[in-house]
């Protein structure tokens, strides 16, 4: 694994920016628009999983990190659980469903290969930067 210098060399992060924008994206149309308390709870999570991201590099220990990596995880489930709730009142097509689940699903496995990569390495209880 390369050198992470800044959280946004960090390629969860880089995928979970680009499934925040698509979620906007797709939550600015039709009934999903109007249905303000989806659309703001998708929103926030989606957010929330690349905020995670970064706000746990900054704090600096690995540890901490993969506390926050762990709330990151969550976040992006959360997104997927909601996009269900999006699919089943028709707010989004089946291929978008699949498209925005299945890129929440790549942000979920790359977390939990990073979380991974900080507990098996020699870098456990020291700063990773």
């Amino acid at each position: 694994m390369s050198k992470i210098e800044k959280f946004e060399d960090i390629v969860a992060w880089q995928k979970a920016r680009v499934l925040t924008k698509d979620i906007y994206t797709a939550s600015k149309i039709g009934g999903f628009a109007r249905d303000f308390g989806l659309r703001d709870q998708i929103q926030r999570a989606s957010v929330s999983t690349m905020s995670n991201i970064a706000e746990g590099f900054e704090r600096g220990g690995d540890k901490e990190f993969i506390q926050f990596l762990s709330h990151a995880k969550g976040s992006s489930g959360e997104v997927r659980s909601q996009l269900y709730v999006a699919l089943d009142q028709g707010y989004i097509a089946p291929a978008g469903f699949d498209e925005l689940s299945g890129q929440a699903t790549e942000v979920s496995r790359l977390i939990a290969g990073f979380m991974s990569y900080l507990q098996s390495s020699d870098l456990r209880g020291k700063k990773y930067r």
